[in-house]
């Protein structure tokens, strides 16, 4: 347990008016959501200062308000009675307290990430381990610099996390990893997202390799991936290292894999979802139970059961009898790829795509959206619908190509009507783009159709 006198001690605060000896739990940063008893903190943001919300805080049940922008003098003598304390930087201090709990809390950490899968990798992990432990997982993607600090703050009586990492530049998984000192790392791969930020995926690398920094354990990572498997002996220097892989010579090897099913180890597992990223998530949880001592039964009813966050190949089913494969969470061109892998395989009288762009590639702009054009030609699409701006280079490729059966919209507002029209029964389509892009309005209008 950690107490309001821990903040004046480990962040520097200063207590304002109240109870040095009430409990942190439960700390929120969002006053619409915030329940009685919780502990409000300010964040300053682009847009907002939520150090300006703190009455509303109180208003609504909280009990302690954290606080780095606020005049004492104009505190009002309704507050007084309540616990406030200021600090220099309100992330810092969420930082620090949650440094501070995972210091006093001797139980394992599984800390994942990597360019794609870092999200269904991370629930994997969490179903397998459940079926032995009680386990605190992070909450959605909820992987940033303030989102992990809140994940490791929630922690009451569990007997182990699985937290996600991510980062969109150097340094902050180094930060990551030294709050949250995990006991095992995984990295799934390296690809392409953030690139534009990193500039290339050497760089994503090192910046994803920053989870050894703080690492008290084996690493293990996908040894298929070319940027992994290329730079192994380097990666060994740095850490013990755990690999897994399909084609690869590693330590935990998918064989004699059909559909969904295959052999690692000499046990028999099954992957949730037919396509080869689920294989590569399900071997890292299989090692991941094992090191963590669950039963082979318990593994593989682990994986089975795995509940994916919403928006992550999610499938819907419309009242006219057409499908949606739902993955407008996030995208990347491996993502993609994947997503494309799995729509191959789905019996349909039609299958088709609906792709909006993907964000922060910089200079790689244009080639990496020619190459998702040649991704969706090479799997078959009987029709493909390209949302925002970005996509008008994968539309160069499919014209380039003779693909005739596409239409392009420059937002995802005004294709509604269109993709309507365009679905019939016994259709099958994939829906993913970058999360700004708001494809996920597209499902919702769907679905309510």
């Amino acid at each position: 347990m950690i107490y309001v006198s821990d903040i004046i001690d480990k962040c520097g605060g200063k207590l304002i008016c109240g109870d040095l000896s009430l409990p942190i739990e439960n700390i929120s940063k969002d006053t619409r959501t915030i329940q009685e008893g919780d502990i409000y903190i300010g964040i300053k943001g682009t847009n907002f200062d939520g150090n300006l919300f703190y009455q509303d805080a109180f208003n609504k049940g909280a009990t302690i308000c954290i606080l780095d922008n606020i005049d004492e003098s104009s505190i009002s003598d309704k507050y007084l009675s309540k616990t406030i304390v200021k600090v220099d930087d309100t992330v810092k201090c969420l930082q620090e307290l949650a440094a501070y709990k995972r210091e006093i809390n001797d139980i394992p950490v599984i800390a994942v990430t990597g360019s794609v899968g870092k999200t269904s990798t991370k629930e994997m992990i969490a179903s397998v381990l459940s079926k032995k432990y009680k386990v605190l997982k992070s909450e959605g993607n909820n992987n940033n610099q303030i989102g992990l600090p809140l994940n490791i703050l929630r922690l009451k009586d569990e007997d182990i996390m699985v937290l996600e990492m991510g980062m969109s530049s150097f340094g902050e998984i180094s930060n990551l990893t030294r709050i949250a000192k995990p006991t095992i790392g995984v990295i799934t791969n390296i690809g392409t997202s953030h690139i534009g930020d990193l500039g290339s995926r050497e760089n994503i690398m090192k910046a994803k390799l920053e989870i050894i920094e703080g690492l008290n354990g084996p690493l293990i990572i996908n040894n298929d991936n070319d940027m992994l498997h290329n730079n192994i002996e380097m990666i060994k220097e740095l850490n013990k290292v755990i690999t897994v892989g399909i084609n690869n010579k590693s330590d935990y090897m998918a064989m004699e894999i059909d559909g969904n099913n295959f052999i690692v180890d000499g046990d028999k597992m099954e992957s949730p979802i037919n396509n080869m990223a689920f294989i590569y998530n399900s071997l890292i949880s299989y090692v991941v139970g094992k090191l963590c001592d669950v039963d082979v039964e318990k593994i593989r009813e682990g994986i089975l059961d795995v509940q994916l966050v919403s928006g992550r190949l999610e499938y819907k089913k419309l009242e006219n009898g057409a499908v949606i494969i739902d993955g407008t969470y996030n995208a990347s061109l491996d993502a993609i790829k994947s997503s494309l892998e799995i729509l191959r395989k789905e019996k349909a009288t039609r299958r088709g795509a609906i792709i909006g762009d993907v964000l922060d590639l910089g200079e790689y702009t244009r080639d990496i959206h020619r190459e998702i054009g040649r991704a969706l030609l090479e799997s078959d699409l009987d029709f493909i619908v390209t949302i925002g701006s970005n996509t008008n280079y994968t539309d160069e490729y499919l014209k380039e190509n003779k693909y005739d059966n596409w239409k392009h919209f420059a937002k995802e507002e005004d294709s509604y009507e269109y993709i309507q029209k365009l679905l019939k029964s016994g259709d099958v389509v994939l829906i993913k783009g970058s999360h700004a892009m708001h494809l996920d309005n597209i499902v919702k209008w769907l679905v309510r159709w």
